[in-house]
């Protein structure tokens, strides 16, 4: 199986990537290259989030992937958010430890809720 890559950005300091089929071996490499065409529209500071509900399979390739993107965001002051993971991809995270608990959500509305916290926090009215 392959590897779509689609994504959209809402606004500059956001951006969404769907995710589906594996991220493995065969198909970091152009993962990797849709990312490095993505992640320059998010601003410096922003938030990218990758929607997994569509991902079923992920290797230590496609890991290792997640946490490239992740430094490189971090790098620029900013986050790379997870979303729906299929249960078989979370047991992975979860036993290798690869992405922090905060950083995975269940549902978008879950994400919402904590991107208005985060953001009542930066200004203070919350």
């Amino acid at each position: 199986m392959t590897l779509i890559v689609r994504s959209e950005a809402p606004t500059t300091d956001r951006s969404v990537v769907w995710l589906e089929g594996r991220l493995d071996a065969a198909t970091f490499t152009a993962f990797d290259e849709a990312l490095r065409d993505i992640t320059p529209l998010v601003d410096n500071g922003g938030t990218l989030v990758i929607d997994l509900s569509a991902l079923e399979y992920i290797s230590s390739a496609g890991l290792r992937s997640l946490a490239q993107l992740r430094k490189a965001m971090h790098d620029r002051d900013g986050r790379t958010l997870l979303l729906n993971p299929q249960p078989q991809v979370k047991k992975v995270f979860d036993i290798v430890k690869a992405v922090p608990v905060a950083e995975v959500f269940a549902t978008v509305g879950e994400l919402d809720q904590y991107l208005d916290h985060m953001q009542r926090q930066m200004t203070g009215s919350g």
